[in-house]
């Protein structure tokens, strides 16, 4: 399904007469009075009007307008999809690090959408489900309509859950008066069960795929859906020891597996040949993707987006930021082994296919995704000046360094994903209608695979053909060449680089196969708002405290002196250790000058109360049945 902004913004925009505005006090307080009156809910029309008002809330896509708005709760401005890696060790942005990444987030007074503590949307969706039943329709109609509303009930509180762990339980509107406005939290292992409930219902009542009305949610959505959230559910279980509920985590991890499996063969990969993961998500129009199982479109000069202008890629962008080293080192040679294959630290076996760091020489060789995701200076991005895309009228830019200017990479290595190279797209300003991807097939494949490890503790060949593989060739890898490229149970490569970070930062064992499926997905979605939850999930929090770093300025600085400014290489200059600072081993590091105590030479702490956001301090106040989580009764 396809968002049809026409549509859901002109239903939006109704709505919003009938509603009243949004309060950031605990759960909204004030009534819905305004459309309470009987005569309202009787037709379809009522239904679909209210619905259709939260579809933008939650498939959000580039957002729209000029997007300023932060993404909670993390305070990332502009496109999630985008931008939200920034909030992980795959992207760092220009200046400073987020507080919260530091370790330094004071716990915010005030509710509101930017604290994740926000209640406004779930309301709207507990008023529909109270009400709709009144509609004049058969119950089959009113059930499919109910559907929508507990597809987003159930993505409403797995969010909730993943940012604060035991969260309120509503299951109604509530008005001043309503008791559950002081009541404590609900149990986390509660809380799931009803999202598995509310999921399950969604895919009951919703229509197949082949009989949804235009532009309405279906049943493949909504498994799509649950397996996300069980697998999310089941992992977390199964690693946060501390909760004591890993006994239930396969439980969950078979709900995953048979949600997938309901979709397996329904969809296919995309793959239309030459770059086709980079066109993937430069695209408009996606009604001939057969990867594609829920997007957020757009119409022009009605509702658009200003992605493409924000992200920019001719060293002009507004929220400018870069792939950390860490991301680029955990790609794939061209052979499928990593870039180093034996060895310990200091003294590691190079793979003869890595040609090392050098003038971004280690994007050679390497799986086809790294310059679908990264930039080399010359090609796409770095020629598209001034609304031209020329190298030869243009020359090659080379990456900015600055860590303050917001034209800047900070590590040398320009995003591409999502990066259209298309003046009429940048021109339409805040309209623009470059479509988002929400749900997607290799996300699925991907899912599948990882639940069915973690169920089993293996997986089969010809699971792995399914899903890993099957990605792997889509995205270009030659088997035939280079066999090893396919990965095969009980053969997987060593990777004693990979190996030693595991080993230090988390405390159980990561099996090879395990590192693989974790490696695959890392690659496959990155830059797409997935790799903080997997963090989360996975227990894997300390992966934030490998250093960050960007790439080898020792190879580059020639080309930073300031003496290439002619056509057609053109440099900025930068001067180490003042417009960069580099390790010792010569790699630019990242927030060397952060104004936080706690970040080290591009070293960012954690804590594990930081696996959970803090409630804001008003809560606790206007309701004394809630407890700050814990960790944060101090900040």
């Amino acid at each position: 399904m396809k968002l049809n902004i026409k549509k859901y913004m002109l239903a939006l925009g109704i709505a919003v007469t009938l509603l009243p505005g949004c309060n950031d006090d605990f759960m909204e307080r004030y009534p819905l009075d305004e459309i309470t009156d009987e005569s309202f809910w009787k037709s379809e029309t009522d239904l679909k009007m209210m619905l259709n008002s939260l579809y933008p809330l939650y498939i959000i896509g580039h957002k729209s307008g000029w997007a300023d708005s932060d993404t909670y709760p993390f305070g990332v401005t502009g496109s999630p999809l985008m931008y939200a890696d920034v909030y992980s060790d795959n992207c760092v942005r220009t200046g400073s690090e987020f507080s919260s990444l530091a370790g330094e987030l004071v716990v915010p007074t005030g509710a509101g959408e930017s604290t994740g503590w926000y209640w406004w949307n779930l309301r709207k969706v507990n008023f529909f489900l109270t009400h709709y039943d009144k509609a004049e329709l058969s119950q089959k109609k009113k059930n499919a309509y109910a559907g929508e509303a507990y597809f987003f009930k159930a993505w409403e509180y797995y969010k909730k859950v993943l940012y604060f762990g035991d969260v309120p339980w509503l299951t109604r509107d509530l008005n001043v008066d309503s008791e559950e406005l002081y009541a404590p939290c609900t149990p986390r292992a509660e809380v799931m069960d009803s999202v598995l409930m509310c999921i399950n219902r969604a895919i009951e009542w919703l229509p197949a795929k082949a009989d949804q009305e235009v532009d309405r949610l279906n049943k493949d959505q909504a498994n799509f859906l649950k397996a996300r959230i069980c697998l999310f559910e089941g992992t977390f279980r199964k690693y946060h020891t501390e909760l004591g509920l890993q006994d239930s985590a396969n439980k969950w991890l078979e709900e995953a597996v048979k949600a997938c499996e309901t979709l397996l063969g329904k969809y296919s990969l995309y793959n239309i040949g030459e770059d086709t993961y980079w066109k993937m998500f430069a695209a408009i129009d996606l009604s001939d993707n057969p990867e594609v199982i829920l997007a957020r479109t757009y119409l022009e000069n009605k509702v658009g987006h200003a992605a493409q202008r924000y992200f920019n890629q001719n060293n002009a962008n507004r929220e400018s930021m870069g792939v950390t080293r860490g991301l680029i080192d955990e790609y794939l040679c061209i052979d499928g082994r990593p870039i180093y294959t034996g060895g310990n630290e200091g003294n590691y076996e190079k793979n003869p296919n890595f040609l090392g760091y050098g003038k971004w020489t280690e994007l050679e060789n390497r799986d086809p995704r790294l310059t679908q995701t990264v930039c080399r200076p010359g090609e796409h991005v770095t020629i598209y000046k001034a609304g031209i895309v020329d190298k030869e009228l243009n020359g090659i830019t080379y990456p900015g360094l600055s860590y303050s200017q917001s034209s800047s990479t900070v590590t040398g290595y320009r995003v591409i994903k999502h990066w259209m190279g298309d003046i009429v797209e940048e021109d339409r300003l805040y309209n623009g209608i470059q479509a988002a991807i929400e749900f997607r097939y290799a996300e699925l494949l991907l899912n599948y695979a990882e639940a069915k490890y973690e169920l089993n503790g293996t997986l089969s060949q010809s699971d792995i053909d399914l899903t890993i593989n099957a990605l792997r060739e889509r995205a270009g890898f030659d088997f035939s060449k280079y066999p090893t490229a396919k990965l095969t149970v009980g053969k997987e490569p060593a990777d004693p680089r990979l190996d030693k970070i595991y080993a230090e930062k988390l405390d159980y064992t990561v099996s090879p196969l395990l590192r693989e499926i974790r490696r695959e997905r890392r690659i496959e979605l990155a830059i797409e708002n997935h790799r903080y939850e997997d963090l989360m999930r996975w227990k894997a929090g300390k992966l934030l405290t490998v250093p960050l770093r960007g790439m080898n300025f020792n190879a580059v600085k020639d080309l930073y002196d300031g003496s290439h400014t002619d056509k057609p290489e053109i440099a900025v200059k930068v001067e180490l250790g003042k417009t960069v600072f580099a390790d010792k081993d010569g790699f630019i590091i990242c927030y060397p000058k952060s104004p936080y105590k706690n970040t080290i030479n591009g070293t960012l702490p954690w804590d594990d109360y930081r696996y959970y956001w803090p409630i804001p301090k008003e809560e606790l106040v206007m309701n004394e049945n809630l407890v700050q989580n814990k960790g944060w009764e101090d900040k």
